[in-house]
């Protein structure tokens, strides 16, 4: 049978989705479960073996020439490996050779999620046309990835653009990979939350404590929700302009739930941005939201897999 189509696993700390999806980026077929992200790492595994299942089992499959992954990380591509922050129960979790397994041996391309989301918003999104590009998920985590030079630049083991882990506050709290102060502790979805009950924000009657509630608190003019945002935008706006200062990137796309959280990010995001890229080379430097949405972690993994098998691979994916 030809192959035409990849299969893409989007994995992260909070949802497995999967999905079947063809060369022009068109998702034909999808699968989704939660994460156990607490469980052992077996546990994990039997998650993301059900979401395959369920592509495996559909008559799409017999067109399927490969698997991509986008993975939280942090991953080691060339190992075939996952270490997943978020995931505890994965150390060097062999995730390569048990999807190769679970899919009837196709050959198996890993990325971490912040690369898979940069490969989508190149492709299809809001860094298309963009030489030199930063892109962003912040949900649950904050993972990123770099375009330079006109195509996605994932570094030795995968993890090249992984902002979430730079440092932007060094006597900052611990964060959960060793360091301190990380951009992930400050501006991720459950740290925007923590960060507002522990300054006095109450949820509404429904207890809703996600970060979508202290968006909406913000949007309705609580101050404590306002100040958590606007805390963690400038902690996104340190790591941003520090990247773009390094390397030259001209746009950064910023996806991920929290992304959805509107002006309530965006306002400050780019208020306090113009007090860190100050040089002349990175002052024209633009802010844009995601536009591939909940599906750039698919659409990134099916890219991966797309660069590398015969099925033909879109303009600007590889590297």
């Amino acid at each position: 049978m030809h192959s035409d189509l990849v299969a893409a696993l989007d994995i992260g700390g909070t949802k497995i989705a999967g999905a079947l999806v063809d060369g022009s980026g068109r998702i034909l077929l999808r699968a989704q479960g939660p994460t156990p992200a607490g469980e052992d790492g077996e546990t994990v595994m039997d998650a993301v073996e059900a979401v395959l299942a369920r592509l495996t089992a559909s008559p799409l499959w017999a067109r399927a020439g490969a698997v991509g992954i986008g993975s939280a990380g942090p991953v080691d591509a060339a190992a075939g490996t996952v270490s997943p922050v978020n995931i505890p129960g994965w150390r060097g979790y062999p995730l390569v050779e048990r999807a190769r397994r679970a899919s009837g041996g196709l050959p198996v391309a890993l990325v971490g999620d912040g690369v898979a989301m940069t490969a989508a918003e190149h492709w299809l999104g809001a860094a298309r046309g963009h030489d030199n590009a930063l892109c962003l998920v912040v949900s649950t985590g904050v993972g990123g990835g770099l375009v330079l030079g006109g195509r996605p630049h994932t570094g030795p083991t995968g993890n090249a653009g992984h902002i979430g882990h730079i440092s932007v506050d060094l006597d900052g709290d611990p964060c959960p990979c060793g360091s301190r102060g990380c951009v992930e502790r400050l501006a991720s979805g459950p740290n925007i939350a923590r960060r507002a009950l522990k300054g006095g924000w109450s949820p509404g009657p429904g207890g809703d404590t996600t970060a979508a509630a202290v968006a909406a608190a913000a949007r309705a003019g609580d101050r404590v929700a306002t100040a958590s945002f606007e805390r963690a935008a400038r902690a996104l706006a340190a790591g941003i302009a520090a990247t773009a200062t390094l390397v030259e990137i001209d746009i950064a796309v910023i996806g991920g739930g929290v992304a959805s959280a509107g002006d309530v990010l965006f306002v400050p995001l780019r208020r306090a941005l113009r007090d860190y890229a100050t040089l002349s080379f990175v002052r024209r430097l633009t802010v844009a939201p995601a536009l591939t949405g909940t599906d750039a972690g698919l659409l990134g993994a099916a890219a991966a897999a797309l660069a590398g098998t015969p099925v033909q691979a879109p303009a600007g994916i590889g590297g």
